[in-house]
């Protein structure tokens, strides 16, 4: 037999032998996307009498893996690029042509007891954070944040979807381990709890919800675009908690059968005690997201388009919302950003989004970004 008939052989003996033949093998559910960017960003200014832009061609690529175990137990495992950052999982390309690294995106645990017919699920280990709690847009959370630690979910699917009607989610994520044993241990954490409601009036659907999320023993850690350290620099500021308070909705239908529409906001503030926090500026504490789409490029030859207005004042939410919006600054700002999408062949889409930002209080520079997307999900 040839080399390739011997691998064939010895890969069918290796999944007879782990059982994978059984008529009751774990439903492995492989899910992946590859996303091509070019990226150009342009700092708008009054001493800029030319042009001087930042051009760059980005790559990020996930895959994963999402076994159906029993009708109670499934899993999730997920690798990425990019995972030094956060809130990107993005791969410049650069380096002379060098290999890139992949990284842990995900791995958890969903247990999800049929004695509660399945609709609460109890998640364990590191999760996409959109599919752990109830996320509306970015306000308060990037999209590419993975949470870490334990969830409690009631009215969302196994994947993350929430059902029609009541959905609450309360979780508990590790910011930071403190490993000394000689101080007081105070590992900074977020507890969060959110309760929300979506249904249907005539032809609209709708969602409203609310959210509160306790950033505990956050005092004097900083949070860079790459880790989370004690000595404090720039993102989280000494001195400064973050007790944030979000309302969020939706309304939406359909301008034709194929052709929906939504309008979509978020409310966010924070509400730590200026007593106690002596960084938190009391005038500085709120941030908004209003938005409107018009249609969903989800089959072939359709598009969507869609538009939003943020305003994000400095001490209002912590540093791990959206980081494309001004120059990757984020908060203290203020603009709009608008795209399109256009779905080319099953499973492919093409996109671009434009960003136009600015600090609150100075107008004389403007940030803008132009980001051009090929995305195949498979």
């Amino acid at each position: 037999p040839t080399l390739t008939m011997k691998k064939v052989a010895l890969l069918v003996g290796l999944a007879a032998a782990l059982g994978f033949n059984n008529a009751e093998a774990v439903d492995w559910n492989w899910k992946g996307d590859i996303r091509y960017r070019y990226e150009s960003t342009f700092k708008d200014t009054d001493a800029n009498d030319e042009e001087h832009s930042r051009d760059r061609h980005r790559m990020r690529v996930r895959i994963g893996v999402y076994p159906w175990i029993t009708e109670e137990l499934s899993a999730g495992v997920q690798i990425s690029t990019g995972g030094t950052e956060p809130t990107s999982r993005n791969e410049t390309f650069d380096d002379l042509f060098a290999s890139d690294d992949v990284y842990l995106n995900e791995a958890y645990i969903d247990y999800h007891p049929m004695f509660l017919n399945g609709d609460v699920n109890v998640i364990l280990g590191k999760r996409d954070v959109a599919k752990t709690l109830i996320v509306m847009k970015d306000l308060v959370w990037d999209s590419d944040l993975t949470f870490e630690g334990a969830t409690l979910q009631y009215g969302k699917d196994a994947d993350g979807k929430e059902k029609d009607g009541i959905s609450a989610v309360a979780g508990y994520y590790v910011i930071d381990e403190n490993s000394s044993l000689t101080t007081k241990e105070q590992d900074a954490y977020i507890v969060a709890g959110q309760l929300a409601y979506t249904g249907e009036v005539s032809d609209l659907g709708f969602k409203i919800g609310a959210g509160y999320y306790d950033y505990v023993h956050l005092d004097g850690y900083s949070v860079s675009s790459s880790a989370v350290s004690k000595p404090t620099d720039s993102a989280f500021k000494p001195g400064l908690d973050f007790n944030i308070v979000e309302f969020f909705a939706s309304v939406g239908g359909n301008i034709t059968e194929t052709l929906p529409w939504k309008i979509y906001g978020q409310y966010a503030f924070n509400t730590a005690e200026h007593a106690d926090f002596s960084a938190i500026d009391d005038a500085k504490r709120d941030s908004y997201l209003i938005g409107l789409q018009i249609g969903n490029a989800k089959n072939p030859g359709q598009w969507s388009l869609s538009g939003e207005y943020v305003s994000i004042e400095e001490d209002a939410v912590a540093d791990i919302t959206d980081s494309d919006r001004n120059g990757g600054s984020f908060t203290d700002l203020e603009g709009f950003k608008i795209g399109a999408t256009y779905h080319l062949v099953q499973n492919m889409t093409l996109g671009a989004t434009y960003y136009n930002f600015n600090k609150i209080d100075d107008d004389t520079t403007t940030n803008h970004l132009f980001q051009a997307d090929v995305v195949v999900k498979f």
